[in-house]
């Protein structure tokens, strides 16, 4: 492992972002606009000083900027008060080993003599005379003037780095974007041509210069020439003629074009074109000190193609560090639920390290189940099946209007056998969860007994019924609705409650997306509505 900790300050959605990283691989999910891209985007920076491919230097805009921080610096200045410039940093705490030593020193933010590296977008203090001119006017100020800022970058020894210095190389893929250049994938020349040796490239150098040799000796050059030499006088009493660039600023990189089955790379699939991206990046040399920075691997792949894609990310890690940013609970399921680092809406990272390892295998062997979906969801409400499901949005549907989606509320499958193991992941993430089950006919000891580690937490709800003899979601809605009401919302023509639970038994599914069709009013159990207390 190249670091083990991660510390942003002031950098885009970041305020403040303290990330300890225990594994080789890490596994960052999380909801839309938590700073999953923006923390692999910061860790490349910090890694290349690189951002968008160029420089940072040369991008430097007060959109990096967190907004919060720059609303509190213009604020300041605004009331008069004596405000410095606000600064952008990035800190990679390394792995305290002999590869590292030369970067070893005190120079970050927790004052720790371990090796890493240090930027900072921050105010140039040369422009200072500048700088007091500019604020004179304060309610003319909308931004931060980056005109006035410069980028250090240093490691932690107080020296100043190049990516050759840090030992380390990084590849940042990001499937979502295919970047193409002079007709091939700009992505794929940089990584073949990292791949090969000194001795490689000039082999396939000088087989490109002879190959462009030999095509402008053709025929149809040897004609096109002999009449521009015709013209000589006309233009210039130099002779002119036309030919191939042979020099070596015209390489061979600038014209390389990846084929898969005899296809241009860029006329494949775009699930093939995100898979090669990353299985190329994954099988550089193995002895490389190496970090591999995955945005979304999942894009434009089926389920077999990324079970494929995971099996290969486990195979080839070896000594690699990597991290994934994922919308995928298939991908965080099969790679391990243990590895993951949840990026909250406050842009704070919670880990589930804490797991059971049987948990953990639970979801590695099942990984169809929705735990992306509890970690991200505001409100999740966990159901045994997909009946309960329909009967939960209707009853919310009915009450409120709208499907409890529209509120933030997310009603998920998951099987009676799985709510222990989601409760511990709700656990480890402090987060609040709601449970709809039956009492199977007998409450205390298939509710209350089951679950007595998790039913007195507070951030847990168990709502189920303590009437015995309606033990099941459709004896529970039976018994709050009249016989005729229930034939009516099924469409049937039972004569007695014994002959109806038995269908409804036998049609569970069925029952509830008629319920949930019907256009009348449906009683629906207490304890189901119980699940929406508070919101």
């Amino acid at each position: 492992m190249v670091f083990n900790r991660v510390i942003i300050d002031s950098y885009k959605c970041f305020r403040h972002l303290d990330m300890k990283i225990s594994d080789a691989l890490t596994l960052v999910v999380g909801d839309n606009e938590t700073g999953k891209s923006t923390l692999l985007e910061a860790v490349n920076l910090c890694l290349t000083q690189q951002l968008y491919g160029h420089n940072i230097s040369y991008e430097l805009s007060p959109y990096l900027f967190n907004k919060q921080i720059v609303s509190e610096y213009l604020d300041g200045l605004q009331e008069g008060r004596k405000t410095n410039p606000p600064s952008i940093v990035i800190e990679l705490f390394f792995e305290d080993c002999k590869v590292f030593s030369a970067l070893k020193g005190q120079n970050n933010s927790q004052r720790l003599n371990v090796p890493g590296l240090r930027l900072s977008i921050e105010f140039n203090p040369e422009y200072s005379d500048e700088y007091q001119r500019y604020i004179e006017e304060p309610d003319k100020i909308r931004t931060i003037p980056t005109e006035y800022y410069h980028v250090t970058w240093y490691s932690f020894a107080w020296g100043a780095v190049t990516k050759r210095s840090i030992g380390t190389n990084v590849t940042f893929i990001d499937t979502t974007a295919i970047r193409l250049q002079y007709g091939s994938d700009y992505y794929m020349q940089k990584i073949i041509d990292d791949s090969l040796e000194p001795r490689e490239k000039a082999e396939i150098a000088i087989a490109y210069r002879m190959l462009k040799e030999n095509f402008a000796e053709q025929g149809a050059f040897r004609k096109i020439n002999k009449q521009l030499s015709l013209q000589k006088g006309r233009i210039s009493d130099k002779e002119l003629q036309i030919s191939i660039d042979v020099s070596q600023k015209a390489g061979w990189e600038s014209s390389l074009t990846s084929y898969l089955d005899n296809i241009p790379f860029e006329h494949i699939g775009r699930g093939d074109q995100s898979i090669l991206k990353v299985l190329i990046a994954l099988d550089r040399k193995a002895d490389e000190s190496h970090v591999i920075l995955i945005e979304e691997p999942e894009n434009h792949l089926s389920y077999s193609t990324l079970n494929y894609l995971i099996g290969k990310i486990q195979e080839k890690c070896g000594s690699k560090q990597v991290l994934i940013a994922t919308h995928s609970t298939y991908v965080l399921n099969k790679l391990g639920i243990d590895k993951v680092m949840l990026m909250g809406t406050g842009h704070e990272a919670a880990s589930l390290r804490g797991l059971n390892h049987d948990t953990q295998d639970y979801f590695r062997k099942l990984p169809g189940y929705d735990t992306l979906r509890l970690m991200i969801a505001k409100y999740p409400i966990l159901v045994e099946g997909p009946s309960d499901e329909l009967i939960v949005q209707k009853a919310y549907l009915q009450s409120r209007g709208k499907l409890p989606i529209h509120d933030g509320i997310d009603v998920i499958s998951v099987g009676s056998l799985a709510f222990k193991r989601f409760l511990e992941i709700a656990g480890l993430l402090n987060k609040f969860v709601v449970v709809v089950t039956d009492n199977d006919g007998d409450y205390e000891t298939k509710v209350e007994k089951k679950y007595a580690d998790y039913i007195h937490e507070k951030n847990v709800r168990f709502c189920y019924d303590k009437n015995d003899s309606r033990r099941t979601l459709e004896s529970q809605i039976a018994g709050v609705n009249t016989l005729d009401d229930m034939n009516q919302m099924l469409s049937q023509s039972f004569s007695g409650e014994p002959a109806l639970l038995d269908w409804m038994d036998n049609n569970k599914t069925m029952c509830a997306l008629r319920l949930f069709d019907y256009d009348g009013h449906i009683n629906v159990p207490d304890y189901i509505m119980r699940a929406f207390d508070g919101q």
